[in-house]
């Protein structure tokens, strides 16, 4: 599934490549994606131009000239790519004027792409009860004490809780918590303030990094959809079995919160 780095990585590919060119024509599949594509309303769109690429959380926001906004949502396996139309599971294509094509692909159809009326972003339910982004000033060491204080939750439960800050998903969590040596089931409650304090730290030193290297899945979404850099800087994630690079202690995983947990039981 892409992660906060991923889709970061699609908004800066749509901010150098998708912007200022006119939509001359929009197609849609029949099939449903979460929710059902609006197609009168994407059709609509035509004559318009995208003029800005924002992210909140794992949204894209791509901002038309009208006011209006594409919401997009990448779900397990979306992808927005620069190609020709004709392939499997194609389900929105943008065509402008220049000849090129914007295609948003999605295999296991969990995505989401909405047209937003210009102001209905503030409304939308898809981005109410958003905590910070990890990587602001907001997200700092007395936030993270204060929503931590009197929860019995486990801590990588409650920093993939996206009212509680967004975007940090299972494979960057595992990675933050490993850098910071916190077993991923303590109770938030009983973590202490300074391993809080790194637990920040290394949050969004891992997520920086991640964007740097184009994320772990994804590197970019102009046609190759090839994977990302970073999964070769790894610590824990997806490494049940092989040796810690820190003590070489086996790495384990457990089942938390209906995902798969990675850890060293060493090292955290």
């Amino acid at each position: 599934m892409p992660e906060l780095p991923e889709v970061e990585t699609v908004r800066g590919a749509m901010q150098r490549h998708l912007l200022g060119r006119p939509i001359t024509r929009v197609r849609t599949s029949d099939k449903r994606l979460r929710e059902p594509l609006p197609r009168s309303a994407l059709r609509a769109l035509i004559g318009d131009r995208f003029i800005a690429a924002r992210r909140r959380a794992k949204f894209l926001l791509l901002d038309l000239q009208s006011g209006r906004t594409l919401l997009v949502h990448l779900g397990m396996s979306g992808n927005l790519l620069f190609r020709p139309e004709g392939e499997k599971h194609d389900h929105v294509t943008f065509e402008f004027d220049d000849g090129s094509t914007l295609i948003y692909n999605d295999p296991r159809r969990f995505g989401i792409v909405l047209v937003l009326a210009e102001g209905e972003e503030h409304t939308c339910r898809y981005l109410q009860k958003l905590g910070p982004e990890p990587l602001v000033p907001a997200f700092n060491t007395r936030y993270l004490v204060a929503q931590c204080q009197q929860r019995k939750s486990p801590i990588k439960t409650l920093v993939m809780d996206n009212s509680i800050v967004v975007g940090v998903g299972n494979i960057y969590a595992s990675e933050a918590l490993f850098r910071a040596r916190i077993h991923p089931v303590t109770p938030a409650s009983a973590v202490e303030p300074d391993d809080l304090a790194l637990l920040v730290k290394e949050i969004k030193k891992v997520l920086r990094a991640a964007i740097r290297r184009g994320g772990t899945t994804i590197s970019d979404y102009r046609g190759s959809g090839e994977g990302g850099r970073f999964q070769q800087k790894l610590n824990v994630y997806g490494r049940e079995g092989e040796a810690c690079r820190v003590c070489a202690t086996s790495i384990e995983s457990l089942y938390l919160s209906g995902r798969n947990t990675f850890y060293c039981p060493s090292c955290q």
